[in-house]
This record gives structure tokens, C-alpha cells and sequence, in this order.
């Protein structure tokens, strides 16, 4: 950081520069604060700032980490991805066999609300946790159907369904046709 001028890295700050995360930190004189180039808070004046090219420098210089962007924190671990974290941990949740039936079970498995998640799908994947999770059943369920052997109502349950009526709904939603009508269009039938 000793040759790089000070406008340069300046100008990093300002811009947020992800190419940089991990490979540069900045403190603030003005608050004792030291942070990753991407943190989201108001940027400090450029006479108030000191650069350093790992996160120990600025804690032996005695600055505390920001609670925003966390620069204490080692790339790739949960707390320097951050809510990207969180989605996923849900998404592997629901891709379990037992995946919780509510959100606000699987809202308390992650210790967020289920508000927040739901937030999170949306912000992330565009979607709720309930559709994801009913996409992974109907997947299996779909899979199972190949099997000419298999009742309906075994593969519903076995897929994580609660019911026959609620499998079918859903099916019916997601494939426009019924289960039965899927295993004999795809010719999987005695």
C-alpha cells in the first residue's frame, strides 16, 4: 500500500471495489473504526483515512472492526459472506428429506425471523422459502413417479408431503397436469 499513491486507494473506497476485499482495509482517525473497502457506511473524508494490506495492522494500531462489513472476519467464512450465509444454510435445510413444515420452524432453525428470511429469498433468489422448498419435493416426487410400481399416495408422503390433497395441488400447479396423467404422459405406467 507504501506505493500506491493515496488518491488511488482513495478512490477504491469510494467506489466499493470488491477486487479489493480482503486485500485492502482502511481505518478512520476520526473513529477508531477500521473497515473492508466494500462496507456500506458514509465514506470518510480522505484526510481522515489510513490504509493497510491486512487486518491485523489496523488492530495492532489499535482500531476496532467495523460491525457493518466485519474486515476481522477470514474471506469465504460465514461471517464475511454475511446474509448469503444464512441463504445457504436454508437452502440446504430444504433440501433435506425433513425439511421443517413451517417457516417460522425453519426461520428458528437459521435464529432469524421469519420476516427476515423471507426478506432474504426474495433479495437473493427471487423467490420464498416455501416455493424452494416445494420445488425440492416435487423434484423427488417426480423422480419417484418413474417407478410404474409405486402408489401415488406412498410417493406424496415419501417426497415430504403432509397429505394427498395438498401433493396434488401442488403438482397440478407446478406441471399443469396431475401425477397420474405426468406417469402416463412420460410412459411410466404397468
Amino acid at each position: 500500500m507504501n506505493d500506491t499513491p493515496r488518491h488511488i486507494l482513495y478512490d477504491i473506497l469510494l467506489k466499493r471495489d470488491a477486487r479489493y476485499d480482503g486485500k485492502m482495509f482502511f481505518a478512520v482517525t476520526s473513529t477508531g473504526i477500521f473497515c473492508r473497502p466494500i462496507c456500506p457506511a458514509r465514506k470518510p473524508k480522505p484526510e481522515n483515512v489510513l490504509y493497510f494490506s491486512d487486518a491485523d495492522a489496523p488492530r495492532i494500531a489499535r482500531f476496532r472492526a467495523c460491525k457493518r462489513c466485519r474486515p476481522e472476519t477470514r474471506p469465504g467464512s460465514p461471517a464475511w459472506k454475511g446474509t448469503e450465509a444464512t441463504i445457504i444454510r436454508a437452502m440446504r435445510i430444504l433440501a433435506r428429506g425433513d425439511s421443517p413444515d413451517s417457516m417460522a420452524e425453519l426461520a428458528d432453525e437459521l435464529g432469524v425471523s421469519d420476516r427476515h428470511l423471507r426478506r432474504l429469498f426474495q433479495k437473493h433468489l427471487g423467490r420464498s422459502p416455501i416455493e424452494i422448498r416445494n420445488e425440492n419435493r416435487l423434484n423427488l416426487a417426480e423422480a419417484m413417479l418413474t417407478d410404474p410400481t409405486s402408489q401415488i399416495a406412498d410417493i406424496a408422503f415419501a417426497s415430504g408431503f403432509k397429505s394427498l390433497r395438498r401433493f396434488n395441488t401442488a403438482f397440478r400447479q407446478h406441471y399443469k397436469i396431475s401425477p397420474s396423467e405426468w406417469r402416463t404422459a412420460n410412459g411410466h405406467t404397468l
